[in-house]
């Protein structure tokens, strides 16, 4: 065992060693790329574009959740053993839809603490759409399904209600987020395409829809709101330890200006798990500004990243938190897209779920890269994945992701890893038949969001869904997205003590993801020297383990770790 010395000084009691056990040279956690497979692609797996890429891992398989597509894969080997339409998995769980019906922009999570799988969507209709009307003047509804079992292969129950009870609003883009106590559901309202409203949000107790007769009778319906008051794009946080309840966070504005914006907005869900759940006066949280330049072909602020044949006509969206946020240990972990340096880069954020403080933020760019629909995870041990879309002049839109480590409350990043190079430039059909036909420029969808999510048989190992170019219709040049699933496995460096003296007392304390090991002391380091337990009770404060000791009366006392056997 190596050991590293730290010397530590307290006024009038001598000289404070602190003997720290298995030194460690960084503070990163290198990840290695396990099982790498190709999920879905365009016109083989879905008809539709983009596909909104979503999924969770579970304890024996993989669930992949896009639109026109619900797939299951075993988490050994990447082999398919379900595939089916989304309406057909909401029509299995007990949805009747009309002809007119379709379902969009999908969610789905995996629950350690029920060992259960929870998954939404919206309706809307596809005949008005698909005949150029305007399907956003028509009410809609939010759909959420919830497994039998932890197998998603079984049989789920689904209900289906109104996105808006009071005024018939069209709901768009939703979230889901859950913790202990509820279900959460966002959406943004509108009533015509150019007429946006405002967010809204709906709480459903958890124990409801985990009961023997699931039911939604009880969930509570907070209405449409405006986005001076919640923000835009309400992200539900997910929360599977129980540090915190019902947070909400939400970017200040998306971008609907090119303006800076600086502040983040979070509020909470307060009774979550009744049928008379409240919410909290929202909160300005101040940040570092973040800003969406003007899109040039369209006129307004959004993200256009290059691609290597030159073009910027893929929309990369805006500032909003368009992947879900995450909590653990009573952190709050958020990202999305800002602009530096006429690049897209990205914005993180470590927030206290009780202060609402900002522990840290930080900004990953490349000076070559584009980096955008950026999505975040963390674990109690204080590793940190966000994986991205990355592109520029050189590179097609490719999966990445950059792991980090917690300790001492300084979060480093690694280099970013590959996780799937793109083959061309990606052109969707309507930009093409738009050229075609000498319209004005429409630019490529793409996104609208990939996600990261904890293993929950290994909490250091973290699985990525991201959308990537795969081919392009040889004819005609229309782009083909593919989805990659890419499992990362971090690995966690020795932990190191630090002392600090505080009054007459020492502060020993160690990262959180060496909960495991023993603090022992000695007075002696002559050979052998003779080490006991630190018999303090331990504390826990967000990443840290810490321990306060009576400054001894003798001049030197020394610490180390014992590694558990």
């Amino acid at each position: 065992m190596k050991f590293f010395q730290r010397h530590v000084f307290a006024a009038g009691w001598g000289v404070l060693f602190g003997l720290l056990a298995c030194a460690s040279a960084s503070g990163q956690a290198p990840v290695t790329v396990g099982l790498n497979f190709l999920a879905s692609s365009y016109n083989t797996n879905s008809a539709d574009t983009p596909p909104d890429s979503d999924g969770a891992i579970g304890p024996k398989y993989f669930v992949e959740f896009i639109n026109d597509e619900f797939a299951v894969y075993n988490r050994t080997n990447g082999a398919s053993v379900l595939r089916r339409s989304d309406l057909d998995f909401w029509n299995l769980g007990g949805i009747n839809f009309s002809p007119d019906d379709d379902v969009s922009d999908p969610r789905v999570i995996y629950d350690p603490q029920s060992q259960r799988w929870f998954a939404s969507q919206i309706d809307f209709d596809a005949t008005a759409a698909n005949n150029g009307q305007d399907f956003t003047l028509e009410a809609n509804d939010f759909l959420i399904a919830i497994s039998a079992t932890s197998d998603p292969r079984g049989s789920w129950q689904a209900f289906r209600f109104q996105a808006d009870p009071d005024n018939g609003d069209f709901a768009d883009f939703p979230t889901l987020g859950m913790d202990s106590n509820a279900v959460y559901l966002a959406c943004e309202f509108f009533h015509g395409q150019n007429n946006e409203i405002g967010p809204g949000l709906v709480s459903l107790p958890k124990a409801d829809l985990l009961g023997s007769t699931p039911t939604v009778m009880n969930r509570t319906w907070f209405g449409v709101t405006s986005y001076t008051n919640l923000g835009e794009v309400i992200q539900p946080v997910r929360c599977f330890d129980g540090s915190e309840a019902g947070a909400m966070l939400a970017v200040e504005n998306a971008g609907t200006t090119s303006d800076f914006y600086s502040n983040l907005v979070n509020f909470a869900v307060v009774n979550g798990g009744t049928s008379n759940a409240s919410l909290t006066a929202p909160l300005r949280i101040p940040v570092t500004p973040y800003m969406v330049p003007i899109n040039p072909d369209l006129g307004y602020p959004q993200f256009a990243p290059v691609q290597p044949d030159g073009t910027r006509t893929l929309q990369a969206n805006d500032a909003r938190l368009s992947a879900a946020d995450y909590a653990v240990g009573g952190v709050l972990y958020a990202a999305h897209s800002t602009e530096l340096n006429n690049r897209i880069a990205i914005r993180w954020y470590r927030i206290n779920a009780a202060t609402h403080a900002v522990l840290e933020s930080g900004t990953i760019a490349d000076t070559n890269l584009d980096l955008f629909f950026p999505c975040i995870a963390a674990n109690a041990n204080g590793v940190v994945v966000i994986a991205y879309n990355g592109s520029g002049s050189n590179t097609f839109v490719s999966s990445f992701a950059a792991a980090g480590l917690t300790v001492n409350g300084t979060t480093t990043f690694g280099a970013p890893v590959l996780l799937r190079a793109g083959s061309v430039s990606y052109h969707d059909a309507n930009e093409l038949s738009a050229q075609t036909l000498m319209l004005p420029v429409v630019d490529s969808r793409w996104g609208d969001y990939g996600t990261v999510t904890v293993d929950p048989t290994n909490p250091d190992n973290f699985w990525v869904i991201q959308e990537f170019p795969s081919d392009a219709d040889p004819t005609l040049g229309v782009g083909v997205w593919s989805t990659q699933v890419s499992e990362l496995m971090a690995s966690l460096p020795a932990p190191r003590l630090s002392v600090a003296v505080s009054g007459t007392n020492a502060i020993v304390s160690w990262p959180l993801f060496a909960a495991a090991y023993q603090l022992e002391s000695s007075t002696n380091l002559a050979a052998p020297p003779a080490w006991s337990s630190v018999g303090q009770t331990t504390q826990t404060n967000l990443n840290e383990i810490f321990v306060t000791i009576p400054i001894s009366t003798a001049s030197h006392e020394f610490f180390r770790l014992e590694e558990p056997q």
